[in-house]
């Protein structure tokens, strides 16, 4: 049978279904349609010579009664969806079929969703034409605005308080406008608003944490534009008008999804022996249809999710993850590169509720044998009704046909934020993608497979720790107790502003970035090494000329915790160390970073064993949490190190860092029998990073790259001998 599915102002129903005899069983009688008022019925014989058992029937119709109509629209205003009981009895009482009732209250409903859509575009042009007409007013206020005492033209500090007022209420209309329109799209597209924006908090305006996050250098969003932007990447473009609706209807269905994937439990996540969760992919398909889509030919499903407690108030965390900046900063370890390609809502004035921004990202694991993850994808914020927060991603691969198959994409994952006592917030993460991970390498494929790579578990580890350092940092009650304790406000920070620039210049040029050209040398071991050169020319951060970077990336058979103390100890420096030469390395600064003694920054003395040559101070900062860890550190310059300890800008201290990236090599057996990370053997990658000319002009000697080379491969043979014979 057909079902109109427009709403006909003359109240018809018409009944298209062909009579013809290859259809009659699957047909509903004619006497389904006639009613006890009479049906008309028209017949016209297709041709004298046609069979009269072949005659095409023209339209019939049937018009309802003004009775029946009248009773009908009384019961809409009453119950605009009917249920079977209720139709059967109106059915009844009208001398109609029940089919009849169910379509007339469908198109009923449609005919009423049509005129309050049209209604409120009409209210929402009438807003707009008013805001815009008070804005030009505002202009020409201005524009001709006086000063009161002298008569010449006003400054904007000397506006009247009223005037003043008047514009920061004139943004928050348009703002409202804005999040009113991006609701009307959702209600059309997804069939309820985006959210009822009377809970909304009070304006917060936009707070710092204190150490500048995010702001060393040009960076614009790349914590990886130092090394050159790769043409690929920077080729995203924002979305279309057309897009524009289809987006905003995937993060609100994403957003959806998310909050039920982060509260839902069994039989949707499924505990496994390592106490950690996994998806039940059955489950998920049949609680979550729509989605993105089928996983394509070829990617594989990772799902996890992971809670922690973590001490940072709600709204600052929420501002970390909207600011591309401070985000990739945060989780430099994680995200190599990072852009926001246009924003489609800002939220309500003064917090995030409610924005929409598309953007691109590359996530990395610190080895270049581990290709990275680049996604598209639009990221939604919200408020909910509770208090509440939530940030989702979920990829716009579908909105790039002509583009070549992504290797990677998220489907919807993020984070919900509940505010706790005493500045604390508890974030439940989880992380959903599809991905090709075939070029892994082997020894980092038990890492990636357990999710300790890419999981959830990474990412609420790198926030919890991050969070701790922080809040170290803007601690004022420091015991002055240790010597080597810098208990100076300003100078802690400046030192941590310095030490966070070097660990993310050492984790962006450590990872298989595709904004890096590695070239593997030719090694006579299993051990690969990868290099790379880059030109440093105007930048008072980095030293001028050649730099040379090489990397290379190994499996030890020691636990992750007894690498990261030896490579951080500094009386077992000398052991692997070639540039220190033997000499003593004495801690002469010491800032720490939070629970975790190994989490600090060090300022360390190499006092060279001959005396004709200098001593040299080493800034380092060694970091450690259950996904991995960090010993990362940079010869810097004495008296530009006296200026930062003395709280003086940090920006121009030139650094080249190195260091170590240590990674569990998956889930393994502790003392006890039981599944603990860490507790097997370790993935550890050496990287350094080398000036070898002073000239940016000079080109690359070979000689150059083999001695690289040597020193990379000498500093890894002695370190695998140092460690092992300690666990020996």
């Amino acid at each position: 049978m057909f079902q109109p599915n427009l709403f006909d102002t003359h109240n018809h129903v018409l009944d298209m279904t062909p009579k013809s005899p290859e259809n009659e069983l699957g047909k509903i009688r004619e006497d389904d349609y006639e009613t006890k008022s009479g049906t008309e019925t028209m017949e016209a014989p297709s041709g004298e010579d046609q069979d009269p058992s072949q005659r095409a029937k023209r339209k019939r119709y049937h018009r309802h009664t003004q009775r029946q109509i009248q009773e009908m629209e009384n019961f809409f205003k009453e119950c605009p969806h009917p249920d079977d009981k209720q139709r059967k009895e109106l059915s009844r009482e009208l001398g109609l079929e029940p089919l009849q009732v169910k379509f007339w209250f469908q198109n009923k409903r449609t005919q009423m969703k049509a005129q309050h859509e049209r209604h409120e575009n009409a209210a929402l042009k009438a807003e707009n034409e008013k805001l815009r007409l008070e804005n030009n007013r505002y202009k020409e206020a201005l524009s001709n605005a006086t000063c009161p005492n002298c008569g010449g033209p006003a400054a904007l500090g000397e506006m009247s308080f009223d005037e003043q007022h008047l514009r920061i209420e004139n943004a928050r209309l348009r703002e409202e406008l804005q999040i009113d329109r991006i609701s009307g799209i959702a209600a059309k597209y997804v069939g309820k608003p985006l959210s009822s924006y009377s809970h909304l908090s009070p304006l917060v305006p936009s707070r710092s944490l204190g150490l500048g996050v995010g702001n060393f250098g040009a960076q614009s969003g790349f914590v990886g534009e130092m090394y050159g932007g790769n043409d690929l990447f920077r080729s995203f473009s924002g979305p279309t008008e057309a897009d524009k609706p289809m987006i905003v209807e995937l993060a609100v269905a994403a957003m959806e999804e998310l909050i039920r994937m982060a509260q839902a439990a069994e039989p949707l996540w499924v505990s496994n022996e390592n106490s950690s969760e996994i998806l039940n992919e059955e489950e998920y398909l049949r609680t979550f249809p729509r989605g993105i889509g089928p996983k394509p030919l070829g990617l594989k499903s990772e799902a996890s999710r992971e809670s922690v407690v973590v001490i940072m108030n709600h709204i600052n965390l929420v501002e970390i993850l909207m600011d591309v900046k401070r985000w990739s900063t945060v989780f430099c370890g994680i995200v190599s590169r990072a852009m926001t390609l246009e924003v489609l809502s800002t939220g309500v004035a003064g917090n995030y509720n409610g924005a929409l921004q598309v953007m691109t990202a590359e996530f990395q694991v610190p080895s270049p044998l581990v290709p990275t993850r680049e996604n598209y994808f639009v990221r939604y914020c919200k408020q909910h009704p509770d208090g509440t927060w939530a940030v989702v991603d979920v990829s716009l691969d579908n909105l790039r046909p002509s583009s070549p198959l992504s290797r990677s994409r998220r489907r919807p994952s993020g984070c919900l934020i509940q505010e706790l006592p005493n500045g604390y917030s508890k974030v439940v993460w989880v992380e959903h993608v599809e991905v090709d991970d075939r070029a892994v390498h082997n020894i980092y494929r038990p890492v990636v497979n357990s999710g300790l790579a890419f999981g959830a578990k990474r990412w609420v580890a790198t926030l919890d720790r991050q969070c701790e350092r922080l809040a170290s940092s803007m601690a004022n009650n420091i015991p002055a107790g240790d010597l080597c304790v810098i208990t100076s406000t300003e100078g802690r920070k400046s030192m941590l502003k310095l030490a966070e620039r070097m660990v993310m210049s050492f984790c962006t040029g450590v990872g298989a970035s595709t904004a890096h050209a590695w070239t593997t040398l030719s090694a006579t071991g299993s051990d690969d090494v990868r290099v790379m050169t880059r030109k440093s020319m105007d930048d008072p951060g980095r030293p001028p000329g050649i730099v040379l970077s090489a990397a290379t990336s190994f499996w030890i058979p020691v636990p992750t915790k007894r690498v990261f103390d030896f490579l951080r100890d500094e009386n077992s420096r000398s052991e692997w160390d070639i540039l220190s030469n033997g000499g003593l390395v004495q801690e002469m600064a010491h800032i720490a970073n939070g629970r975790d003694p190994g989490n600090c920054v060090s300022l360390l003395r190499v006092n060279s064993a001959n005396s004709s040559q200098s001593n040299m101070l080493i800034l380092q900062e060694s970091c450690s949490d259950s996904t991995g860890s960090y010993v990362i550190y940079a010869p810097v310059d004495i008296v530009a190190m006296n200026v930062v300890l003395s709280g003086g800008d940090p920006d121009y201290v030139a650094l080249l860092p190195s260091g170590f990236a240590i990674l569990p090599d998956g889930p393994g057996l502790n003392g006890g029998g039981i599944l603990e990370v860490g507790s097997g053997g370790s993935l550890l990658t050496v990287a350094f990073q080398i000036l070898v000319d002073s000239v940016p002009t000079a080109k690359l000697s070979l000689g150059s790259v083999a001695t690289v080379n040597s020193l990379i491969k000498c500093t890894v043979e002695r370190i695998k001998a140092a460690v092992m014979c300690e666990s020996a």
